[in-house]
């Protein structure tokens, strides 16, 4: 019993003892440094964070010990204080000349394992962080598939405190996934679950994938993807509750994920709050897809899209920053959601910081910002400034971080953009059955870095060559109107099949900018000098034609775009409609385009688009408008068929109608290489009818709507961008000309 109060009694003097000691100080007259030799003995001191005539005491020696060690410049420190004088004795680590890498011969492996090392060349050696840099390497070796590897290391002395280091690595094989098991009342088969996920099995045709190799990083990923297919599927208590990799060989692994979906839940009885001074008309839309939302089943994606929907409203037609979020209410399998809406505390924009911009003008970059400094800060208008800076095609990268100023509330935004060459030099062809078109085009879309744009392009079937030669100012003279100058010619040569040639020269200038909001005019004129020659093998109303002739036209141009983003657009819509009416004219011809096109996402890193365009070519003085301005349907617009070679026809010349419609459906394929940052699928669908003779009845207009579909890849190679298409006609005249496959490459300068 006596010795438990003795230890009681030692144990509160030592507690004592600890508590009273720090108040124990004495003051630091000089400090004394050795040891040292590349390190100097003011900056070592500086480190220490003790200074003469301040006080010391143990609590400050033991802090000073720690931060020297920690500067990793040491590989022993002692401190000694007596007689008001501080000694630091020091051991300097040595200094990395250089690191290398031994059993690898992959550039990229070798990249991505020493990026986020502690030790590099130049640096001071220290062995805790080079265990922590082995566990590194182990870690992503582990992600890129080797979980076999091994690691020795050595260091080589170079004397003078010098040493090289060397990681002598053998990888092993792969980690190959060789079956993918779903367990639990998962609900879904197995085929689908696997389309959900990113990592796949092992078999030897998929050389090119890299998902068939096990992957932890893939395999977190696998699991939130899972979650999410659940969730969006209406299994609103859906659990993964594990995912495990079992070695089944020598290299091979069975990949497992237990799935408990649970109970499907179903939307209820859904209503937004909004404050008492906003206006309920601007929700209206909402709440009528309240209703139709009511007794499908869940989806989170459908809630995510809902507050986006609530901020865009907020920002856009209300002119309030809030803060929407959402209360959910659990009864039996039914969800009542309620979206509460609340103004946020307004911030204002301090400053914005622009970096990286070597080449492009700050004013270049400021113009896309639809926020801007002492405005009240909007998350929604900050991510479209960026999107907007994105959209001009002038940067390989653009980050963004918003920071809070430290004497303020405000907000100060830093964008970082990283220049590339934004020159380009393209090439095209296409092969169809009537023969080949080849275009090469030059482009600048940043000249001088003011943003301007020159382009120069040149096209050549063997039939016709055309030319333009363009330069448009996106913000003359910062008045946030757009100028632009075309100059083009064109010409047309049928005189040994059909007894026509046609020269067609001239220019259009003009300006766009915003009349409204969403709304932007464009108002321009063009005019253009055309000769039409012909011969004996003339038809009688192509001779008629015959001479020269000067037109002049006013062009008015209205498009009201209110699509979420100008990069990547996933949802919205872009309405655009011209009318070229006649000046200066002996054909008076007025020309009238509708072009309409929708964006959806339909599902994850998807983007689909639907596009309509409809256009007419009359006479208002009921002419016969010239054989330059017959409509004919791009390429672009019916893939599948070849430029021109559609329609009505005369003998055997294709000679264009007087109205022309399209529509084109195209959605790109998330789930083809979905690891491939360079390489972009879609599929399209494709339609399009050109009608109308205005200068002979009696000609058969070969009217039919034209269709195909197929199938187009984006590839960015190292010389610049490649693109193809394959087209399978559904249907056709039996005049028509057709085209299956047509390709693009380009490069940069």
């Amino acid at each position: 019993m006596h010795k438990k109060h003795h230890k009681l009694l030692a144990y509160i003097a030592i507690f004592f003892l600890i508590l009273l000691g720090p108040a124990y100080s004495e003051v630091v007259k000089k400090i004394d440094v050795y040891g040292n030799e590349r390190v100097s003995k003011d900056t070592i001191i500086m480190f220490s964070s003790i200074k003469v005539d301040e006080d010391i005491n143990q609590k400050i020696l033991n802090n000073s010990l720690k931060l020297l060690y920690e500067t990793n410049f040491f590989e022993d420190v002692s401190l000694s204080f007596e007689n008001n004088i501080l000694q630091i004795n020091v051991i300097e680590n040595p200094i990395l000349n250089n690191i290398s890498f031994e059993g690898i011969k992959s550039k990229s492996i070798k990249e991505k394992i020493s990026k986020n090392l502690n030790l590099k060349s130049r640096s001071s050696f220290n062995k805790n962080l080079l265990n922590k840099d082995k566990e590194n390497i182990l870690a992503e070796l582990k992600n890129l598939g080797y979980f076999f590897s091994k690691i020795d290391i050595s260091t080589v002395d170079l004397g003078d405190k010098k040493l090289d280091l060397i990681y002598k690595i053998e990888l092993g094989n792969k980690a190959k996934i060789k079956k993918i098991n779903f367990l639990g009342d998962k609900i879904f088969k197995d085929r689908r679950l696997r389309n959900i996920i990113i990592s796949e099995e092992y078999k030897f045709w998929k050389f090119i994938s890299g998902k068939k190799y096990l992957n932890e990083s893939i395999i977190q990923l696998d699991n939130r993807l899972l979650k999410n297919f659940y969730l969006n599927n209406g299994y609103y208590d859906v659990k993964i509750n594990s995912s495990f990799a079992q070695l089944v060989s020598n290299d091979e692994f069975e990949l497992t994920f237990n799935i408990q979906p649970k109970n499907k839940f179903y939307f209820n009885e859904l209503k937004i709050d909004i404050p008492n001074d906003f206006d309920p008309i601007n929700y209206k839309d909402l709440n009528d897809l309240f209703d139709d939302l009511k007794g499908k089943p869940y989806s989170l994606n459908t809630v995510e899209k809902i507050i986006d929907k609530i901020d865009l409203i907020s920002v856009n037609d209300q002119f309030e920053s809030v803060k929407a979020s959402v209360n959910e209410e659990i009864i039996n399998d039914q969800i009542n959601l309620n979206f509460l809406i609340e103004k946020t505390e307004i911030y204002f924009v301090d400053r914005i910081n622009i970096f990286g911009n070597n080449v492009t003008r700050e004013n270049v970059i400021r113009n896309q910002l639809e926020i801007d400094e002492g405005d009240p800060f909007n998350e929604i208008l900050h991510t479209r400034s960026i999107n907007n800076i994105r959209s001009l095609n002038f940067f390989r990268n653009v980050k963004s971080e918003v920071i809070q100023n430290e004497t303020s509330k405000d907000k100060i935004i830093n964008i970082s953009v990283e220049e590339k060459p934004t020159g380009e030099i393209s090439a095209g062809a296409g092969f169809g059955t009537s023969g080949s078109t080849f275009m090469f085009g030059v482009k600048e879309n940043n000249y001088l870095g003011q943003g301007i744009g020159l382009d120069a392009n040149l096209t050549v079937s063997e039939e016709s060559i055309k030319g333009l030669l363009g330069v448009t100012n996106p913000n003359y003279k910062d008045s946030d109107k757009s100028v632009y100058l075309n100059v083009q010619a064109t010409e047309e040569d049928q005189l040994s099949n059909f007894g026509y040639k046609s020269n067609k020269t001239g220019f259009s200038l003009g300006t766009d900018f915003e009349y409204l909001r969403n709304l932007n005019l464009g108002l321009g004129t063009s005019s253009f000098y055309e000769n039409i020659d012909t011969n004996t093998n003339a038809s009688a109303r192509q001779k008629k034609q015959k001479g020269d002739y000067w037109d002049t036209f006013l062009n008015l141009r209205f498009d009201y775009d209110v699509r979420n983003q100008k990069f990547r657009t996933t949802d919205g819509f872009r309405n655009i409609y011209a009318i070229n009416i006649p000046v200066v004219s002996e054909t008076n011809t007025l020309t009238n385009s509708l072009n309409y096109k929708v964006f959806k996402e339909l599902f994850e890193n998807n983007i689909t688009s639907a596009s309509f365009i409809i256009k007419s070519a009359n006479s208002l003085t009921n002419d016969d408008i010239k054989l330059s301005e017959r409509l004919f349907v791009p390429s672009r617009r019916l893939r599948g068929f070849e430029n021109g070679k559609i329609g009505p026809k005369d003998g055997a010349d294709y000679i264009g109608g007087n109205y022309m419609a399209t529509l084109n459906i195209s959605t790109t394929l998330p789930q083809i290489l979905p690891n491939a940052q360079n390489t972009d699928f879609l599929f399209f669908f494709d339609a399009g009818n050109v009608w109308g003779v205005d200068y002979d009845s009696s000609l058969e207009e070969n009217s039919k709507i034209r269709s195909s579909i197929g199938i187009g890849v984006d590839f960015f190679t190292a010389i610049g961008p490649l693109n193809f298409s394959l087209s399978q006609p559904l249907s056709k005249a039996s005049t028509d000309k057709t085209e299956t496959f047509r390709f693009n490459i380009g490069t940069s300068f």
